[in-house]
């Protein structure tokens, strides 16, 4: 199976030419953020990823993990390579200088994150997890949580996860049970979790948990959760792992795909914890972890699709199958029609999500760094708009892109032997991961859109018909502008059409949901990779012969061709989002719970 390759030409366009590195760069603290600095850290981190994390991917597919005495145990190639990535520095990467992290911009952060889920999916999780429960600490937990935990937690020598889910009440939180029980100046925790991603394991001396529980007089539903850092080892004053605390994994779940992670069903029996946050405000604390965790989930969907477009490709090439009309003898198949589109369908769309991905991860950089308080606020928004999009729409687009991956190898896809088969297995969960699609969706419709008065989603499209403007001045990329003035209009119509509609009855937010994320989605990639093929176009249009290299040309020749291609076959499907979503709720309704 060919391993996998960094993408990183494309990567730095997209830091460079689409997020606008210069202005990360120009931001206070941002002066390291250079364009030489972006280059030499995505290569190291693409050697690392290359050659010691990529070879574990079908290891941990193949081995799983298992449940032993002494708790969680996972494949030593998993172990190894931790203690590599530990010892580089990589889990500091970007956390806060207060926390011992080297502060740089969430935008390296997404770029490194993506080669980690493309090399190891499973692997992947643990890091991901850690980051997003340090960054819920610091936002939130006393001096003296943050002094005991967050140094070794960016250090990566301790893990840490996020205990939500219970037997009873999957997404519905309100239905949560676990209880904490004050005990002087800590807590005791009692209960279950499940699907616990990385809950247990023995690659790190100790595991940090974010639990989700309620105290005795906690009033009902989601205003009664509170947050608790409950240790699997209870540290002494100086940070060192000491008795071993009441919680453990009661077992790992057998799953479809990233075998190499343990998600476990975690038991808390009495467990010393401690409070992270108010009292009854656990909710808006985890989700700290929960929106980092949102858009990590979102890459992995273009991460995934990656590996299995490399995979596809290097097969398509060396396939010899069949005859193309007007050429003579056997082919490879990458000279077919349909494994043409197939393998386009799949570069187009990697490059749309990917844009979107770090485009949303710059605003992030912004709304933290920007010295002006309106300027950090308006990318605020614009990050809250776009985070369930990237999660949603980019998983949802993912899974399509690992199942045409295996489609490409046709019979040999659907074996085990090839490695094709894992990526759709891996890339399954990651649509269910942090909330479900329809849960982005409505979280999109009801908190983004509606609870603004669409203000947030109106300044998104005032910046589609600026760049309009723009792109219509290059008649050369008629096509791609006429593409996405259509698309622009599809998403305005939509958003009037929500508010104009979504009281009409009470399941219409949730029966349209789906198609605005998809919708939106579908037009901020397509306004991504117009922007790519303009500045393509223009460095084309204003080099002289030979100021290109054979190399660099085609690359910037590929980028037009890829963006017509994006805007002929999938900027239509705006239009066919937004007449699924003119129709409502009324079929929905209509049809009784016996007639399904």
């Amino acid at each position: 199976m060919p391993e996998y390759h960094a993408p990183i030409r494309e990567m730095l366009f997209v830091i460079h030419d689409l997020a606008g590195l210069a202005r990360i760069t120009a931001l206070p603290g941002g002066e390291d953020a250079t364009p030489d600095m972006a280059e030499a850290v995505l290569e190291q981190a693409a050697e690392l990823a290359e050659q010691i994390i990529s070879p574990t991917n079908q290891v941990g597919d193949r081995k799983g993990t298992r449940v032993e005495a002494g708790g969680v145990v996972v494949p030593d190639e998993f172990k190894a390579v931790y203690e590599q990535f530990r010892s580089g520095g990589w889990s500091a990467l970007t956390a806060s200088k207060a926390s011992g992290g080297q502060e740089l911009p969430f935008l390296f952060g997404v770029a490194i994150d993506e080669m980690w889920y493309s090399a190891n999916l499973a692997w992947s999780l643990c890091p991901l997890l850690t980051e997003g429960a340090a960054r819920a600490i610091e936002a939130h937990g006393s001096a003296e949580l943050r002094r005991i935990y967050l140094p070794r937690m960016t250090a990566g020598e301790w893990t840490g996860t996020m205990n939500l889910t219970e037997p009873q009440a999957g997404s519905d939180l309100a239905a949560l049970r676990t209880q904490a029980v004050p005990e002087g100046d800590h807590y005791r925790v009692s209960g279950q979790k499940i699907f616990i991603t990385w809950g247990d394991h023995d690659m790190t001396e100790n595991i940090v948990h974010l639990v989700l529980a309620r105290l005795p007089d906690a009033p009902p539903g989601v205003r009664g959760i509170s947050l608790f850092l409950v240790p699997k080892f209870i540290p002494d004053a100086e940070g060192r792992p000491g008795a071993r605390n009441s919680v453990r994994a009661v077992s790992v779940e057998h799953k479809m795909g990233i075998h190499g992670s343990p998600t476990c069903v975690m038991a808390f029996d009495k467990a010393e914890g401690y409070l992270v946050g108010e009292a009854n405000g656990g909710l808006a604390a985890m989700f700290t972890m929960m929106n980092h965790a949102r858009l990590g989930v979102g890459l992995e969907g273009v991460a995934v699709g990656e590996r299995a477009y490399q995979q596809a490709l290097a097969y398509a090439r060396e396939r010899v199958q069949g005859q193309v009309p007007g050429e003579t003898g056997r082919a490879p198949i990458i000279r077919h029609a349909d494994v043409r589109r197939m393998l386009l369908t799949m570069k187009s769309c990697i490059e749309a999500m990917r844009s979107v991905a770090y485009v949303t991860a710059a605003d992030l950089d912004l709304a933290h760094r920007h010295p002006d308080a309106a300027v950090r606020a308006r990318h605020l928004s614009r990050v809250e708009l776009m985070t369930p999009v990237v999660k949603g729409w980019s998983t949802e687009l993912g899974q399509v892109l690992a199942s045409l991956g295996m489609q490409v190898h046709g019979g040999m896809g659907y074996v085990e032997e090839t490695g094709a088969a894992q990526y759709l297995r891996d890339a399954r969960i990651t649509t269910i991961y942090e909330g479900t699609t329809g849960i982005q969706a409505n979280d999109l419709v009801g908190r983004k859109i509606l609870r603004d008065g669409g203000e947030s989603l109106k300044e998104l499209i005032a910046e589609l018909r600026t760049f309009e403007v723009e792109l219509q001045a290059e008649t050369s990329l008629r096509i791609i502008s006429e593409n996405l003035r259509e698309g622009r209009q599809a998403l305005e119509k939509a958003g009037k059409w929500l508010a104009d509609n979504h009281a009409v009855s009470p399941a219409t937010p949730g029966a349209v949901a789906w198609h605005l994320l998809m919708l939106t989605g579908t037009v901020t990639g397509g306004w991504q990779m117009a922007r790519a093929a303009l500045v393509a176009h223009r460095r084309l249009a204003g080099s002289a012969a030979g100021d290109l290299n054979g190399p660099e040309r085609s690359f910037l020749e590929a980028k037009v061709i890829t963006a017509r291609f994006f805007a002929e076959q999938f900027l239509p499907l705006a239009t066919a989002h937004l007449k699924a979503l003119e129709a409502g709720a009324d079929m929905l309704v209509a049809i009784s719970d016996d007639q399904f």
